[in-house]
């Protein structure tokens, strides 16, 4: 029996846009806010970068999501882009992860690897589980928003320990 690797996982959903609108929908504040974020703010070296600039690599992030306190902060960066269709990042504790967007059987992928992820015993519960389970809500969400113009998150910060926050 294989052992299961706790370092990395990959989720993968098919979206019906374009892959320049879906790169953009990572690479922008504006973009993240859509179907990720509560706010998303990033900087590059000496100033902020406008809603709808295009980050770069070495740029810093800033993120705060529905459903959760401003306490609930997240700082990283960007680790690589090419203005097209690869996005990597920093994941704070979790690891970093990489998205890649391109073409397969005629549909637009939208892939999320996370990887160096702890093999602890935190590292597998908050991380591995915790994180593939978020991101694979955020992918179903992000499909929903730029298929349908349906927005799934919950924005109670009062309503805890739903899936969709």
């Amino acid at each position: 029996m294989e052992t299961h690797d706790w370092n990395s996982f990959t989720v993968r959903i098919n979206i019906d846009a374009s892959i320049e609108k879906l790169y953009a929908a990572w690479a922008t504040q504006s973009g993240i806010e859509r179907w990720f974020l509560r706010f998303s703010e990033y900087t590059k070296p000496g100033s902020l970068r406008g809603k709808d600039e295009p980050v770069s690599k070495g740029d810093s992030y800033k993120w705060l999501w529905h459903g959760w306190p401003d306490e609930m902060v997240e700082h990283g960066e960007i680790l690589d882009c090419n203005g097209k269709d690869l996005f990597r990042f920093s994941f704070g504790k979790a690891g970093n992860c990489t998205v890649r967007i391109y073409k397969e059987q005629d549909e637009t992928i939208v892939e999320l690897m996370q990887d160096a992820i702890p093999t602890d015993e935190q590292g597998k519960h908050y991380w591995h589980l915790g994180c593939k389970t978020g991101w694979t809500f955020y992918l179903a969400n992000m499909k929903s928003v730029y298929e349908g113009g349906i927005d799934l998150r919950n924005k109670n910060v009062q309503l805890q320990q739903v899936l969709n926050a």
